[in-house]
C-alpha cells in the first residue's frame, strides 16, 4: 500500500505532467508543422530555440521562468496586474516549467512524424478544393497520428519525471508542487528517510516504465488501425 507522502507526491505529478501536456499540445503540434512543412529564414534558428531545453541545465530554464513569468517579469507582470494570476511557487507554474521541459519531445516525434507523410496526398486533396486547413485536419494529422501519440506520451513521461525547472520556478513545497521526483529529493535530505526514499524511487521507475510501454502500445495498435484502413 503506498503512503499518504507518495499518494499527495503521486498525484500532485499526475496533475502537474497532466496539465503540462494540454498546454503544450497545440503549440507543439502548431510547430512541428511549421519545422516540417515550411521553409524560411531564421528556421534553423527557431529549431535550436525549440530544442534548447534539452540542452540547457534544467535550472537555467527555470531561472528564465522566474525572469520572463515572475512577477516582475515581461509576461507574468502584466499577468499579475491584469489578471491577479501568480504563477510561480504553484502546481500550475510547476505544469508551465514541465511543458517547457518536455516541448522539445513533442515536437520532434510529431514533426518526424508529418515529414513522413507524403506530400502529394496534401496536394491531390488541395486540387480537388480543400482548403488547407482541412487537408491537415482530415489527411496531415490523421497519418501522423502514431508520432503525436509516441510524442505526447514522451512528453507527459518528461514533464512527470521534472525537477530543476520545477524547482527553481514553483519550489518544493508540499501538498502543492511537491512532485515525485521533489519528494524524493526531500526525503534524501532527511536522515533515517532511506526506505522512504527507496519506495518513491521504485514508483518513479514504475510510473516511468508504464508511460514508456503505454507509448509504444499505442503507436503500434494505432499503425495497425491506419494500415487496416489502407487494406480496407
Amino acid at each position: 500500500m503506498l503512503t499518504p507522502l507518495e499518494i499527495e507526491a503521486l498525484q500532485i505529478s499526475l496533475q502537474v505532467a497532466g496539465t503540462a501536456l494540454l498546454i503544450i499540445m497545440v503549440p507543439g503540434i502548431a510547430m512541428a508543422w511549421l519545422l516540417a512543412r515550411h521553409e524560411f529564414v531564421g528556421k534553423s534558428l527557431l529549431d535550436g530555440i525549440v530544442h534548447l531545453p534539452l540542452v540547457l541545465p534544467p535550472v537555467v530554464v527555470g531561472y528564465l521562468l522566474l525572469v520572463v513569468m515572475g512577477r516582475r517579469g515581461v509576461v507574468g507582470g502584466w499577468l499579475y496586474e491584469h489578471l491577479g494570476l501568480s504563477l510561480p511557487f504553484t502546481w500550475q507554474g510547476a505544469a508551465l516549467a514541465g511543458g517547457v521541459m518536455a516541448f522539445p519531445l513533442l515536437v520532434r516525434a510529431v514533426r518526424l512524424s508529418l515529414e513522413a507523410v507524403d506530400p502529394r496526398l496534401e496536394a491531390a486533396a488541395r486540387t480537388l478544393g480543400a482548403s488547407r486547413l482541412r487537408v491537415f485536419f482530415t489527411i496531415t494529422l490523421p497519418l501522423a497520428i502514431p508520432g503525436l501519440v509516441t510524442g505526447a506520451v514522451l512528453a507527459f513521461a518528461r514533464a512527470l519525471s521534472e525537477f530543476g525547472a520545477t524547482i527553481t520556478f514553483a519550489s518544493n513545497i508540499p501538498g502543492e508542487t511537491r512532485t515525485l521526483p521533489l519528494a524524493l529529493y526531500s526525503l534524501i535530505q532527511t536522515p533515517g528517510m532511506e526506505d522512504a526514499a527507496a519506495r518513491l524511487c521504485v514508483i518513479s521507475i514504475v510510473v516511468a516504465m508504464i508511460s514508456l510501454v503505454a507509448s509504444e502500445w499505442l503507436a503500434r495498435r494505432t499503425r495497425r488501425r491506419m494500415a487496416g484502413r489502407d487494406r480496407g
